[in-house]
């Protein structure tokens, strides 16, 4: 049987060869569009930094690949919020510094961030000691369940947790984990945290 189909399509007209040629081709082309949307859409995202907020590791128009899937948000780990997470009304890329359950506290004369009284190790990613007052937020803080307490590297400039318009974020409004800026090449590399 499957002889007699062999030698019949072997037997067909060059263009209808042709033709199932391409037919195949589209699909193989249809099946890896499919593929490359669900993975830039679900599980991965590619956007640009916007700002100064996280220099000297982020810099305004690198683009950074996101992580989607990952849930488990942990201190240091670097994260973008989507716009309707904050009073802003732009995406935000900033460092989480505390999760639910724990307490913040800051000493503004020292630049000194303290989660659960203990002060923050943040050489990994910055300078100690350079946190300062930026809006009316009042410390210590509790971080909300399901909640996290975002800061930016460059804290002289970050609207970030400090400030009411951010304050604490949602976890279901972060999109997900900078794992590594991946243009411009001269900044290719993993995220600092």
């Amino acid at each position: 049987m499957e002889l007699e189909e062999e030698k019949k399509a072997a037997e067909a007209p060059e263009g209808n060869r042709m033709f199932r040629a391409c037919a195949d081709w589209l699909d193989s082309l249809g099946a890896a569009l499919a593929i490359v949307v669900v993975l830039f859409t679900v599980v991965l995202r590619v956007p640009a930094v916007v700002g100064p907020s996280m220099l000297p590791n982020l810099q305004e128009g690198d683009r950074v690949v996101v992580s989607c899937l990952e849930r488990d948000f942990q201190p240091s780990d670097v994260v973008v919020i989507e716009s309707s997470g904050t009073a802003l009304g732009e995406k935000i890329v900033k460092r989480i510094v505390a999760v639910e359950g724990q307490e913040v506290d800051i000493d503004f004369d020292a630049g000194v961030v303290y989660v659960d009284g203990e002060p923050l190790d943040e050489s990994a990613y910055i300078s100690n000691g350079i946190t300062t007052r930026f809006d009316d937020m009042e410390f210590p803080q509790v971080v909300p369940e399901g909640c996290v307490f975002v800061l930016g590297d460059n804290r002289e400039v970050s609207l970030d947790s400090r400030d009411t318009r951010v304050g604490m974020v949602d976890c279901r409004h972060i999109i997900g984990k900078v794992r590594l800026v991946l243009l411009p090449f001269a900044h290719f590399g993993f995220v600092k945290g």
